[in-house]
């Protein structure tokens, strides 16, 4: 049984549009173009050819798909940096920095877009240019309540941190040396378990203390706000984007970009999606349910719900979810309005421009889209079906199909969400999951779906028991 069979059906409708347009770009992780590596690709022929070949890696920081959109703060400052020199950009998502590395000397790629650590011996075979930064490593605590936030190495010893083998790791080791020892540090070697969780243990109080990189401890921050990232345990690393050694002028014209631009609209806008704006909305009840009211739109849910032959309460579950019943919501990825749907996908289900925050356009673009998604599922039985469908709907649906293939592969029921999907979901945050062959989307924050799913038919249950159905 192959679970990708089940895209086949959605490809079909929504050929040419969003769904399409995101196979397309998972695509560019092959090889689609027969540049020679002898051929230069400086920046007269990249103007010439009309197309920037970026190279990447899956990350919550550099590059992911988000409900059929491309994302990540790397991916948004080279998509300005080609506009700025009037090119199309073209992503290919490399295995590791060895790999990103061997695909841009063999002219695979036109400039690696990944913040690589700058060395002496990097210097010799390529030229670091464009986006530039400092990174380092931070411990990871919570702000209040005890313990208390720790502010200086030393008040470490003692403590347990919780690290994976690595760089995070061997900092710790030498950490420990540099202290005269002290430090109980704690390896953990399960692959089902990411520096990401590692970070959501802290921030659920699980573990107190763990290691990761500034910049990855500061956008999980914005999912996690009682979270403390300021104790740097290392030296500054400086890292940036690389181009080969014989395109001096696309070298050039990345710096230049990167100096004018720095503090343009368009680069701080991306700066404040990924590192400052809050990635969840507030939920408070709006309305009574003593008196049969879910919401204000009750009377459009049970409108629309019985297109799709769905109960109204799940369709109202599932906005509170999303907006909690606020139109004018705007989420830091971009989706709006009652249904939180992404503008794109919005105006593939034919919302009219401006209109996304209009509740009925919403609501009915909503309802076109879990028809659609539907027929991508048709394999998997009732009531189990509902499920995946409201996963695809938060995710996009690539990630499920990614999660269903990984379950297959270790055994389990593809077509089970609770227990089975829903826990290969939440694996896809991790490289040794994401990078597996059977997975052809990539990196995903996965507990954010697994969360969803649960929250909207728990919620659902709830309204059924106090809420008539008509």
């Amino acid at each position: 049984m192959n679970t990708r069979n089940y895209i086949q059906p959605l490809l079909i409708l929504l050929e040419g549009i969003l769904l399409l347009g995101v196979l397309a770009g998972c695509g560019s992780r092959k090889q689609t173009h027969t540049d020679n590596a002898t051929t230069l690709r400086d920046l007269p022929q990249l103007k010439d050819s009309g197309r920037l070949v970026a190279l990447t890696l899956y990350s919550s920081t550099s590059y992911f798909i988000y409900r059929g959109q491309e994302m990540g703060f790397q991916y948004e400052l080279v998509q300005q940096f080609a506009e700025s020199l009037g090119l199309t950009l073209e992503v290919k998502v490399a295995r590791n920095v060895r790999d990103l590395e061997r695909k841009l000397l063999a002219g695979e790629g036109d400039l690696i877009a990944y913040t690589l650590p700058i060395t002496k011996e990097g210097r010799d075979s390529v030229t670091y240019c464009g986006n530039e930064v400092i990174t380092h490593q931070v411990i990871v605590q919570r702000k209040n309540g005890q313990p208390k936030p720790l502010k200086d190495v030393t008040e470490l010893i003692g403590k347990e941190i919780y690290v994976k083998p690595g760089k995070h790791y061997e900092r710790l080791v030498n950490l420990d040396k540099e202290l005269g020892g002290g430090l109980l540090i704690r390896k953990v070697t399960a692959d089902s378990i990411g520096v990401e969780d590692l970070i959501g243990q802290v921030a659920r109080g699980e573990i107190d203390y763990t290691v990761a990189d500034n910049d990855v401890a500061r956008l999980n921050a914005t999912y996690y706000p009682n979270l403390d990232t300021r104790l740097a345990i290392s030296f500054d690393q400086r890292a940036s984007w690389a181009v080969r050694r014989d395109c001096p002028l696309l070298a050039q014209a990345a710096d230049r970009w990167q100096k004018e631009n720095a503090t343009s609209p368009a680069y701080t806008s991306s700066m404040k999606r990924y590192f400052e704006t809050g990635k969840s909305l507030p939920h408070t009840p709006i309305l009574s349910l003593r008196k049969g009211i879910i919401s204000h739109y009750d009377d459009l849910f049970k409108k629309y719900a019985k297109t799709i032959d769905w109960d109204w309460r799940l369709l109202a579950s599932l906005a509170y979810k999303e907006s909690n019943f606020d139109t004018t919501a705007v989420s830091w990825a971009g989706a709006k309005g009652l249904m939180q749907l992404m503008p794109s996908t919005a105006h593939a289900m034919g919302v009219p421009p401006g209109k996304e925050q209009n509740p009925e356009e919403s609501i009915k673009a909503a309802v076109k889209y879990i028809a659609l998604t539907t027929k991508s599922f048709t394999e998997v039985p009732e009531p189990e079906r509902v499920n995946f469908v409201l996963a695809s709907y938060n995710s996009g649906i690539g990630h499920v199909l990614d999660a269903m293939a990984l379950a297959e592969k270790y055994g389990k029921n593809p077509h089970v969400w609770r227990g089975n999907v829903e826990k290969y979901i939440l694996l896809k945050s991790n490289e040794e999951f994401f990078t597996d062959p059977v997975c052809k989307f990539g990196y995903f924050r996965g507990a954010e779906t697994y969360a969803f799913v649960r929250e909207v038919m728990d919620r659902f249950e709830q309204y059924k028991k106090k809420i008539k159905q008509n």
